[in-house]
């Protein structure tokens, strides 16, 4: 069960690229999204809850497994939410009373998923869940500290990232050579291919189409640093034969970067080639517009936005530039509002802009 659950995790670092990518269909990119971000949620219990069993010499009373069930599914979670609901709390008071600059914002959500994570893990929940708990709370309550984690996130995952790949590529993922024979190599396949064999009559049933059905099924589904991390916890819980539980997922994880790596690097360079034109005809202004590819911002000619104004549309002419070139600029956009780059959201909400109109952004 513990080299099952973290074998079947879907990694979210790997999926990184292709998510981003504007041709992803959209179906595949909310599939593989809630894919990889429920690893914590569904198989971090099942190794948990394994580990115990094995610890425990596989006699697992009702008692004992209710209460671990109680720390990993309530209380967790619980602690989790109410973290993140007293931050939230905490910083809108310190926000209408004196302000908070948005690079502390960032740091601040940082420490509310340390806290929730702390705050778990030390009357014995789950840590993991907690910080996820949390996060939800954050999302839900407080979209612009969501926003702001984000932001700051997007810098910070990428150096924790290639400190973390460097730390595993040069010292502990080599060690899935060390159990590389015929059995192990035959296991590793029927493991990378299980995933696939298993969703692909299922999305056919379903009616997707099949570029969609390709690349969740096939392309979609890369084991990395998840899987690693969830058969590390029986390590360090000294689970007995669980040494050799990390080989044989180390050795899983190195075929699944070149085969799923593989897959993706191919895609990507496919989708470049097919879009590279298109790309750099959305660079000129048009009239009108092209329909705008997902994820690409729509250009917007100043005719089209004089024809919106007289049909009676709302629209919003927003001075977005920064602070050092809006000061610097002696010309104004008239009837432009400001709004800071670094402070949008709040600015928005504070003069109580229309959520249905058309927001036409000028930076330039």
């Amino acid at each position: 069960m513990i080299l099952g659950a973290a074998l079947a995790s879907t990694d979210p670092v790997l999926l990184r690229n292709l998510l981003r990518r504007p041709s992803l269909p959209p179906t595949a990119r909310v599939a593989l999204r809630l894919e990889s971000g429920m690893n914590d949620v569904v198989l971090l219990p099942i190794v948990v809850l394994a580990t115990l069993a094995v610890q425990a010499g596989g006699v697992m009373t009702p008692r004992v497994i209710g209460r671990h069930a109680v720390g990993l599914f309530i209380l967790g979670p619980a602690l989790g939410a109410l973290v993140g609901f007293v931050a939230i709390t905490l910083l809108e008071k310190i926000r209408s009373r004196v302000g908070v600059r948005r690079d502390y914002e960032s740091l601040y959500a940082l420490g509310v998923a340390f806290t929730a994570f702390a705050a778990a893990e030390s009357v014995g929940g789950s840590g993991f869940l907690a910080a996820f708990a949390a996060g939800i709370v954050v999302a839900v309550m407080d979209v612009e500290l969501c926003d702001c984690f984000l932001d700051y996130g997007q810098a910070t995952a990428e150096m924790f990232l290639l400190f973390t790949f460097v730390a595993f590529g040069a010292w502990l993922i080599w060690t899935g050579f060390t159990v590389a024979d015929a059995r192990t190599l035959l296991f590793g396949l029927i493991a990378l291919i299980m995933r696939t064999a298993v969703l692909v009559p299922v999305l056919t049933r379903e009616g997707f189409d099949p570029r969609t059905r390709n690349i969740v099924a096939w392309i979609g589904g890369p084991r990395g640093l998840s899987s690693l991390l969830l058969i590390l916890l029986p390590v360090f819980a000294g689970v007995p034969g669980s040494d050799r539980l990390f080989a044989i997922t180390c050795m899983v994880v190195l075929l699944s970067v070149a085969v799923h790596g593989t897959a993706i690097a191919v895609f990507l360079r496919k989708t470049e080639g097919s879009t590279g034109g298109a790309a750099q005809v959305a660079e000129a202004p048009l009239d009108p517009a092209p329909e705008p590819a997902a994820g690409v911002p729509e250009r917007i000619t100043i005719d089209e936005m004089k024809r919106l104004q007289a049909s009676g549309e709302p629209v919003i002419l927003a001075d977005v530039r920064t602070d050092r070139s809006y000061q610097a600029d002696d010309i104004k956009v008239k009837g432009a509002i400001r709004l800071p780059p670094d402070d949008a959201v709040r600015r928005a909400r504070q003069l109580g802009l229309d959520t249905h109109g058309t927001v036409v952004l000028y930076c330039a």
